[in-house]
């Protein structure tokens, strides 16, 4: 049964267009995930120092957490362009080979949701990531002929919420891989404020801290549950932002002072009163709650 959840981490493309205002634009301005950053920043400094492109390098953890963003950065911080798809974009080599002649050296090719990738492609990208080498097959049949084509030297940077699926040579053709956790409150409490900011929405300190620890450690969250208590603020109180206004904002949403929803409450009591507790496999509580399995895998 679909249901638009506000603490769903994904992210649809009329938010996405939203946040994109709110972005980070360098590293020094990239809250939270420091070890990440502080890694990164050396990695980049090498890449400048010694004028190589940056190794390949894989982003893993939930959704949400700024995967996207951070890529984003990585290029603007190396002077480099970037360009966006994604795994089920991907169906077949042609699909890909666009993407791997139009870049130039030191180029980032950005591929989300990279363990969706089909084989075929997943095999094509290895000469490619290894060598800067493809063999592209111009015919099918007893005619087809494979041609070799030299490629610039470019960035993959892939991003995934499920490295598990990914294979063990496409993992292993990234120089880099970093995982991302989910944020502390206090981090999130510096992007609500900086978001608000950005949108001139008067909020104190407390009224931050009130959206930030609803937000489930995930920035994406955070600035959902922002752009809602706004409109709030703005038509049943004064404008500001206070920890009375988000608290009544996000209950008339459905959210408690947990951060969990009627999905989450229907989920544990369905635990609690059929399953006398649990244990339960995830494919049960799907039937029993009319959601999909990779609902309550991914956001919940």
């Amino acid at each position: 049964m679909a249901r638009e959840r506000l603490i769903d981490p994904a992210g649809s493309g009329e938010e996405k267009d939203f946040n994109w205002g709110l972005r980070p634009k360098n590293l020094d301005e990239y809250t939270g995930q420091r070890e990440t950053v502080e890694r990164l920043k050396i990695a980049i400094d090498a890449s400048k120092l010694r004028s190589e492109p940056l190794d390949h390098l894989l982003l893993h953890g939930p959704p949400g957490l700024g995967k996207t963003t951070l890529a984003y950065i990585i290029a603007e911080e190396l002077g480099r362009d970037i360009a966006l798809t994604s795994g089920p974009a991907l169906e077949r080599p042609g699909d890909v080979m666009g993407f791997l002649v139009n870049a130039k050296e030191g180029d980032i090719i950005f591929i989300d949701e990279i363990h969706r990738l089909p084989r075929i492609v997943e095999e094509f990208l290895y000469s490619a990531m290894e060598d800067f080498l493809v063999n592209f097959t111009l015919d099918k049949g007893m005619y087809s002929k494979p041609l070799p084509i030299r490629l610039e030297k470019f960035t993959i940077i892939g991003a995934t919420t499920r490295p598990a699926m990914l294979t063990r040579p496409l993992r292993d053709r990234f120089g880099l891989q970093q995982h991302f956790d989910f944020y502390t409150t206090k981090d999130l409490e510096s992007i609500v404020r900086r978001s608000a900011y950005i949108l001139d929405t008067p909020i104190d300190a407390e009224g931050a801290h009130a959206i930030a620890r609803r937000s489930r450690g995930t920035p994406r969250i955070a600035n959902r549950l922002l752009r809602r208590v706004r409109d709030f603020a703005l038509v049943r109180a004064d404008g500001d932002i206070t920890p009375e206004v988000a608290a009544a904002g996000m209950k008339l949403e459905g959210i408690d002072d947990l951060g969990l929803d009627r999905l989450d409450h229907a989920m544990m009591n369905v635990i609690k009163d059929v399953y006398n507790g649990g244990p339960v496999g995830i494919e049960a509580l799907a039937a029993t709650l009319n959601e999909e399995s990779d609902t309550l895998v991914d956001v919940v």
